[in-house]
């Protein structure tokens, strides 16, 4: 039904047209108005673009009509008699009232439209001017509504999403998780470094987020918090239109970006370009107390750290759309994006005796470059055999990607300068990957449908890291380098049923994925195969309260491989006594999920709540330990993850939108979960003695967001939005609370073709992520900031698209992946 909104609304508008005109021709004497409002039964909420026909059943050939406004208004001129009314909306059922006598001006009230049946009932708020649309088994954040993100990143996005966080290194989470899997158009996105390939990315490239916090077998069982869906802007409406942004801030940072589009009958070029540079700069601090092996003091040492990031970067994403014939669309993009940067990070020692009588001073300066490129294929064939929902999807996609970087890194002892160290490091990455997926969606009878599909994900990454260290002066020093090679063969196949009776709506499905990963250094030739098989069961029940609530409840296991940074070994240096690195024999982790969900709406309020239960095995975290090197009598501290056992989360979380007068929209979320751990880890210490550690841990935690736009005066768009990280315990310490607020202000000029946009993002400069660690040998607190407060100004500037225009002319052809069926 949605493939057939493009000539649904031709058709509509040629007739509206052609009544337009003979209705202005046609002596206005003895004709009468009808007026009314069409709006979506369950939300409330006014459908514009809806179409209204009336019919003389005497005479089939005298017919009338109009099409509704944004407030989902009508009004139609016409001679008084017997009418039958039809009011149409796509993917709606018709409602349609047979044989009205009208005789004089009449106004019809609210006529409220059912979804079609064919999509099982699920359940969306389709108010277009709000910023998150909640449904019962995702949530939608629309990216375009949101002034605090301008001139910023995916990272920026993120931020502002119900039920993630991301934390100060980029790192993102969902429902207090980071096992995570996130997708970019409906299709996985394997960075080695996810936390800097989201802030590669320019928001005002995106339209929306997904948050699918218990995904169907429809989709990829990895993900053991679930599936975050970033969705880029394609333009669709019909002739030539577009959208042009540029931005600077403080620190300095400087955007520029155009989203254009030619739409004609059967063909839709699209393009989005953009170039951005920006300089974040950060900080943080560790200061440490060191043991003796009886437990007295040894010695304190103070680390404070200072950064500074310059990324400068072009991305574009072009392609066409092609409307073969009425049921047929094939669409072709190719997306190329290129980044370079410098970082700068300054590290300073105090060493001070155990009566923090000082002793001596050092720092190492870090100089380092990056520059990577990346360029993808995609493709997507849709066939839809009626209007039923019964269709075919084929999608592939081919990407490749480059990236390299170098740092030079001085160690300086101001106190002992012959104790001064000098470093050099190198990488390079290669990236492949090639997906294929294929889905089979087929209606049976009026209110159930089958579903079927195949995937295939292959994944070939290379990197090659070499690093240099010398101590005291030496021109000679250790020397490391080894080749990372990680091969990825992922092959699933899926089928699914959903059916409705009466009230309930069900959805059972099974996925069943094969997978081949090694994770293999060359070099040292140290090879790692993890392969297995296992099948995903997945079950969802929703019952229809009535027509403002539903309950829901599931059921789905899902996986989490190790990725990213939690496989690469490659060591950080930039400081020599704290080390991090990953750990590529990290093993898969699999969790049970059930999810009790309820929403309910009002006519100002809409409340979705839901109670959820996690069960993880081979969970993997990170510890901090000895590592048996010494940096003069210094133990360095090494950090990487493990698979330390088994973790149980029990969970409560509830989102809200409220709109206590018009121009006021108030949305917030706030989740609250208890975590409860239980492994050990078992290490070498700098005393060659064998420590076990028990990592048995109980965690309560909990972070809220609220968010308020308030239209002021002279339309001035007010928005502002805080968000709070509760404290925490791990397993070697706590986590302590975090709080962060942004505000943004926007007004429109040029006749509403322009909009000039003022954001800040963390005003009090309190964004810094606090830890405290507890070892037998050492105990430390650390803070951690990844980016001090930013000023950003932007200026918009719209061809031929109204800031409010709706994409009323596209085909709606699956562009977002959507497969069909309840829940999505």
């Amino acid at each position: 039904m949605k493939q057939q909104l493009k000539y649904f609304f031709s058709i509509s508008l040629f007739f509206v047209f052609l009544i337009s005109f003979a209705q202005q021709n046609a002596p206005s004497k003895d004709r009468i108005k009808i007026t009314g409002v069409v709006i979506e039964k369950v939300s409330k909420q006014p459908l514009e673009y809806a179409t209204v026909t009336l019919i003389n059943s005497k005479n089939p050939k005298a017919i009338a009509g109009a099409i509704t406004n944004a407030k989902g208004e009508f009004a139609i001129d016409v001679i008084p008699g017997v009418y039958d009314i039809k009011f149409e909306f796509i993917s709606f059922k018709v409602n349609e009232i047979k044989q009205k006598n009208l005789q004089t001006s009449t106004n019809l009230g609210k006529i409220a439209l059912d979804e079609d049946a064919a999509q099982l009932n699920e359940v969306v708020i389709r108010a277009e001017k709000s910023t998150v649309e909640i449904r019962l088994d995702k949530k939608v954040y629309n990216v375009g509504q949101d002034m605090l993100v301008k001139g910023g990143t995916v990272s920026d996005v993120l931020e502002n999403v119900p039920s993630v966080s991301v934390d100060v290194e980029g790192n993102v989470s969902l429902r207090g998780s980071d096992n995570v899997r996130i997708f970019i158009d409906g299709r996985p996105s394997n960075a080695l470094n996810m936390a800097e390939a989201l802030r590669q990315i320019p928001a005002d490239a995106i339209d929306k987020v997904e948050v699918i916090t218990n995904p169907s077998a429809r989709y990829d069982a990895e993900g053991g918090a679930g599936i975050l869906n970033i969705i880029l802007k394609k333009g669709k409406n019909q002739g030539f239109n577009g959208t042009f942004i540029a931005s600077t801030g403080i620190p300095e940072n400087y955007g520029l970006s155009a989203n254009l589009n030619y739409k004609t009958e059967n063909l839709n070029y699209f393009t989005s370009t953009g170039y951005n540079y920006r300089i974040n700069e950060g900080g943080g601090k560790t200061n440490s107390k060191y043991f003796n092996p009886d437990g007295s003091v040894n010695k304190y040492i103070y680390e404070d750290r200072s950064t500074d990031r310059t990324r400068k970067g072009i991305s574009t994403k072009s392609g066409v759309e092609w409307a073969i014939n009425p049921t047929t669309f094939w669409t072709n993009s190719i997306s190329y994006r290129e980044n370079r940067g410098s970082d700068e990070s300054l590290v300073n020692y105090n060493n001070f005796d155990n009566n923090l009588n000082f002793t001596s001073l050092n720092y190492r300066l870090n100089n380092g470059k990056d520059n990577g490129k990346d360029i993808e294929f995609s493709s997507n064939f849709i066939k839809n055999f009626n209007d039923k929902g019964h269709k075919l999807t084929v999608d592939g996609s081919f990407s490749k990607s480059d990236n390299n970087d170098n740092s030079i890194i001085n160690g300086v002892n101001v106190t002992f300068p012959n104790e001064s160290s000098y470093s050099t490091t190198l990488n390079d990455e290669e990236q492949k990957q090639f997906q294929f997926q294929a889905d089979y969606v087929l209606p049976i009878g009026k209110d159930s449908q089958f579903e079927a599909g195949y995937k295939g994900n292959f994944n070939n990454l290379n990197k090659d890291y070499n690093i240099f260290s010398s101590e005291n002066g030496n021109a000679v020093g250790d020397y490391l380098s080894n080749v990372l090679e990680y091969k990825e063969k992922i092959n699933s196949f899926y089928t699914q049923y959903g059916f409705k009776v009466s009230k309930f709506s069900y959805l059972f499905g099974l996925r069943w994925e094969d997978t081949n990963i090694d994770v293999n250094l060359l070099e040292t030739n140290e090879l790692n195969n993890k392969k297995y098989s296992n099948f995903f069961p997945s079950a969802f029940v929703n019952y229809e309260i009535s027509d403002e609530s539903s309950v829901s409840l599931s059921y789905s296991k899902r996986l989490s491989r190790p990725r990213g940074r939690f496989l690469d070994p490659t060591p950080n240096i930039s400081s020599n006594i704290n080390i991090f690195k990953g750990n590529p024999d990290l093993d898969p982790s699999l969790t049970d999920k059930f999810d009790l969900g309820f929403i309910k709406r009002w006519d100002k309020v809409t409340f979705n709540t839901s109670m959820y239960f996690e069960n993880t095995t081979d969970v993997f975290s990170f510890v901090r330990f000895e590592s048996g090197e010494f940096v003069g009598d210094t133990p360095v501290i090494l950090s990487t993850p493990i698979n330390i056992g088994k973790e149980q989360k029990f969970g409560f979380e509830f989102t809200l939108n409220y709109s206590p007068i018009k121009k006021w929209k108030i949305n917030s979320s706030f989740n609250l979960y208890n975590t409860n751990t239980t492994g050990e880890f078992v290490y070498t210490n700098s005393q060659n003695e064998v420590v076990t550690q028990n990592l048995d841990n109980k965690a309560f935690s909990w972070f809220a967001r609220i968010n308020s736009r308030l239209t002021l005066p002279y339309k001035i768009e007010w928005q502002a939005n805080g968000m709070y990280f509760g404290p925490s315990n791990t397993a070697q310490g706590r986590s302590l609370g975090m709080y962060g607020i942004n505000t943004a202000f926007s007004k429109d000029i040029l006749k509403d073709k322009a909009t000039i946009a003022f954001n800040v993002s963390d005003i009090f400069n309190t964004r810094k992520m606090k830890s405290e660690t507890n070892l037998p040998s050492v105990s430390s607190y650390g803070e951690m900031q990844w980016r001090k407060r930013q000023f950003n100004l932007s200026f918009t500037y719209r061809i031929n698209k109204k800031k409010t225009d709706r994409d009323k002319n596209a085909p709606k052809n699956n562009e977002e992946n959507d497969g069909g069926g309840f829940p999505g």
